[in-house]
């Protein structure tokens, strides 16, 4: 694969910001757009190197989806196409929910649970549905690793928790490790990325330090401390990606009055019916707060809080990963953790991405359609997720399903 073109940061930051503006579905659906930008249409990576991107992701603390795209961007073009990925796709998000925040008091509230919020999770499951069925296909393509993508997929839906998740990781490297064997090069893949060692133990120093001194900071009294401790200890220490915040966010921000419960609802179903990460919800947070800063100040403040963990930890991690990736017996376990990748997605997709989109026989319907549109077809995802939320919307309204 040494004929791969990277891209620049500016098209990065452009290919990242037309994702960030019609990635709709959570973060699962994220992932199947990332691969069919850059795996499938650019290839710019295969899915090798997109697949033990996506594993090492689902160790980490944080936003996986978001830390996969600083990821790609970094690939392509180094830490100023990290910064371009997740600008161009936190941006769209984030803007609007914090113009959200503005118009809150005049809008009504129940324009965020309509048809067409559920119409973006009826194609969540179409899109998911096509990643799964492309990654599977690359990633499972004997008896021995469809197995242990099952098994996967069975010990997520027993354990629905983090420790799950990283059981069913854990468990497909030993299975890996033991039966698979890697038979490629092991040198073949261009690097992911490679800054260097002192950057990398910089970056988790720096990590390691704002951890332990940001209490003691919002200790002061400063409310602006305050809110860049709570934000960013969200995003340390959270696994399992926006959903699994919340308790966390409610807590920091409803409990000592910052913001009311209503409020909190109202902007966690706008956040929904957005594309781009559920981690944008902090911009909203910060902006509709009733203390100073809030407004634009506040929102981009939470934001930056609640993302910086992730970059520092990509940046971090990924020169180690690249070294021990080339490896063979790493590479065999990686096999593996791919194959239980598979088994992730599996998982998320019953519970829930299709548990929560398919209520309905015309939900189902629906589905399909947008399954057919996206891969018979070729029909764009952006064109494909306004189609359906439309319909939602129209089926909600004259009662129809």
């Amino acid at each position: 694969m040494s004929n791969q073109q990277k891209l620049s940061a500016s098209q990065v930051f452009l290919t990242f910001l037309k994702l960030g503006l019609t990635s709709f579905g959570g973060p699962v659906a994220h992932l199947g757009y990332f691969r069919n930008e850059f795996v499938v249409r650019r290839r710019c990576m295969n899915d090798s190197t997109y697949a033990d991107l996506v594993a090492l992701c689902q160790f980490l603390p944080g936003p996986a989806s978001s830390q996969v795209g600083i990821g790609i961007g970094i690939g392509q073009a180094g830490l100023r196409g990290g910064l371009a990925a997740w600008s161009g796709f936190t941006l769209p998000s984030a803007v609007a929910l914090i113009l959200f925040a503005y118009g809150i008091t005049a809008l009504d509230v129940s324009v965020v649970h309509s048809g067409w919020l559920h119409g973006l999770k009826v194609v969540a499951v179409a899109v998911v549905a096509q990643a799964i069925y492309g990654m599977a296909k690359a990633l499972c393509p004997d008896a021995p690793r469809r197995i242990m993508a099952i098994l996967a997929a069975i010990i997520t839906m027993a354990l629905p928790s983090v420790h799950g998740q990283l059981a069913a990781i854990t468990a497909g490297a030993l299975l890996g490790l033991i039966f698979l064997r890697y038979e490629g090069q092991a040198t073949h893949e261009p690097e992911v990325f490679n800054p260097g060692r002192t950057m990398a133990v910089c970056s988790l120093g720096i990590f390691c330090g704002l951890l332990l001194f940001l209490p003691l900071l919002a200790r002061s009294g400063v409310h602006s401390f305050a809110l860049i401790d709570s934000f960013y200890r969200a995003g340390s220490l959270v696994f399992g990606g926006g959903h699994v915040v919340l308790p966390l966010l409610q807590a920091e921000v409803v409990n000592p009055g910052w913001i009311s419960k209503d409020l909190f609802l109202a902007g966690y179903g706008a956040a929904q019916a957005v594309p781009g990460p559920l981690f944008t919800f902090s911009a909203y947070l910060g902006a509709a707060q009733q203390i100073h800063p809030n407004g634009w100040a506040g929102g981009i403040l939470c934001l930056l809080a609640i993302f910086l963990p992730s970059f520092l930890l990509v940046v971090g991690i990924l020169p180690f990963w690249d070294a021990l990736r080339k490896i063979r017996r790493v590479r065999a376990a990686l096999l593996g953790i791919n194959a239980a990748v598979v088994g992730l997605l599996i998982a998320a997709f019953y519970d829930p991405v299709w548990s929560s989109g398919i209520l309905s026989l015309g939900d189902l319907l629906l589905a399909l359609g947008a399954f057919g549109l996206l891969t018979l077809g070729k029909v764009p995802p952006w064109a494909v997720v306004g189609a359906t939320g439309l319909a939602a919307a129209l089926f909600g309204h004259f009662g129809a399903f």
